[in-house]
């Protein structure tokens, strides 16, 4: 390990290794450190869905187009992963189904279906898309560019690239602590001191005693979310249903993810019959087949939610060489290309958008009460 670098990135997971990925396509100098395994925590139990529409809940001013941007930059990203790294990011088309059974539901689907790349249909259309679908469907919106992909191939590909071109990469090195000694940070870690010129805190959830450590007042908190693993051996489903926060998507690995729960303030990873149970339950609601599924296995992860939902990305209020990229609650996989983009083009002094650059700064709860 060099005693210093360019820029310390703290936090393995995708958001971490996409940031380091960025950085070292730009030619600069990184470490990134990760308390434990690369892409094991939070990033290990996403689903991966790329929904850009189908998670904007309304929102198509602010969120949509920094989701949609990092959406669409999935589609050079795999190629051009798989050819730094030979990782296959399992991204899969499809598209999701985003359910309606009621009138109500499909009324609330109005806004989504003003988007020219959504397409409404009725229940007819839906069951020739997914012949095993509930009768107790009325239509669905059909959202062909939400893909999704494998979220800890993804990640993974993310950092071996980011090695292959110069980065570093140490697992299993907590950092306990920034300091500012001159003009530049001595980052201390569990395999000593590193000094960096700037340094980007992307630990999720975890980001607590850090903001602490740098004085900042805003912290994350964990909403728990459990899934369930299917395995099948022939094509179940050929698209991702999505209803009420719920879901069942089919992966190119051969598995199925039935999700999740959401559970807020719960810092434990453990599972409970009650969760298995409810996420079972709407699954047959969904796909009433689904009650022969063979269960592989269950997963659980914290996702780390700010006070107003939207991520913290952006400059640290008073140290500007000190950047946050944290807090992407569900979507944390969707948005890992714009953030490592956003949080390079400020570090390298680029223009970026002014809107996100104030929807997305930490201390914006402190700037709308002056």
């Amino acid at each position: 390990m060099k005693s210093s670098y360019e820029v310390v990135v703290i936090g393995g997971g995708i958001i971490g290794c996409s940031i380091a990925y960025y950085l070292a396509e730009a030619q600069m100098d990184v470490a990134l450190f990760d308390g434990g395994q690369i892409g094991a925590k939070t990033t290990k139990a996403a689903a991966g869905m790329l929904g850009a529409h189908s998670e904007s809940d309304g929102d198509f001013s602010l969120f949509f187009p920094f989701a949609r941007s990092s959406q669409v930059e999935y589609i050079r990203l795999k190629d051009e992963l798989f050819d730094l790294s030979g990782i296959d990011i399992g991204y899969r088309n499809g598209g999701i189904l985003k359910l309606a059974f009621t009138e109500k539901e499909m009324q609330d689907l109005h806004s989504l279906l003003k988007q020219p790349t959504v397409k409404e249909l009725c229940r007819q259309e839906v069951q020739c898309m997914e012949p095993e679908i509930s009768d107790n469907v009325l239509g669905a919106a059909y959202i062909a560019d939400d893909v999704n992909v494998i979220p800890t191939s993804t990640c993974e590909a993310f950092a071996k690239s980011a090695l292959v071109l110069g980065a570093s990469i140490f697992e299993s090195c907590h950092v306990y602590g920034i300091e500012k000694v001159g003009s530049n940070y001595i980052v201390r870690t569990a395999k000593g001191n590193v000094q960096a010129k700037h340094v980007v805190i992307a630990t999720g959830v975890y980001s607590n005693h850090l903001f602490q450590n740098l004085g900042i007042s805003e912290q994350l908190s964990p909403v728990k979310g459990e899934s369930i693993i299917v395995q099948y051996e022939k094509p179940l489903l050929q698209h991702t249903l999505f209803h009420d926060k719920s879901y069942i998507v089919p992966r190119n690995n051969g598995k199925l993810v039935i999700g999740a729960t959401m559970i807020p303030d719960d810092w434990s990873d453990s599972i409970s019959l009650d969760s298995v149970q409810s996420l079972i339950k709407k699954a047959k609601t969904m796909l009433p087949s689904s009650a022969n599924w063979r269960i592989e296995g269950f997963t659980s992860g914290l996702r780390p939610t700010t006070f107003d939902g939207h991520p913290f990305i952006g400059r640290h209020p008073e140290e500007e060489r000190i950047l946050i990229a944290c807090g992407h609650f569900r979507n944390g996989i969707l948005l890992a290309p714009s953030t490592g983009k956003m949080i390079r083009d400020l570090l390298l002094n680029k223009e970026v958008n002014q809107e996100w650059i104030d929807a997305f700064r930490i201390d914006r709860r402190q700037k709308a009460l002056i």
